[in-house]
């Protein structure tokens, strides 16, 4: 069987507990080739390598079926530095005055 972006979705919300999950199927609906944006507390006090060693760890089983997989992970002050938008319902964040 072959991953969808949303099972791949719902295995990294559930693994890595996080508050926002985006994932696009790169490989135009093969399930060979995902791109993905994990936003999860998890990553607090870890650099970019151990995010992405973490991330690997987690969806070894996964990763290991498909042909190319390229992340980004970010704590949740760091998504609303960056975006402005929250990553629990993904409305934008307004700045106070």
């Amino acid at each position: 069987m072959s991953l969808t972006a949303d099972s791949l979705k719902q295995i990294i919300q559930d693994r890595l507990q996080a508050s926002l999950v985006q994932v696009e199927d790169m490989s135009g609906g093969c399930g060979q080739a995902f791109a993905v944006v994990i936003v999860s507390e998890v990553f607090k006090g870890k650099n970019k390598l151990m995010r992405h060693r973490l991330v690997n760890t987690a969806l070894k089983e996964e990763i290991a079926g498909i042909h190319a997989f390229t992340q980004k992970g970010f704590t949740s002050e760091e998504w609303l530095a960056q975006n402005k938008v929250n990553p629990v319902n993904e409305e934008p964040i307004h700045a106070k005055k």
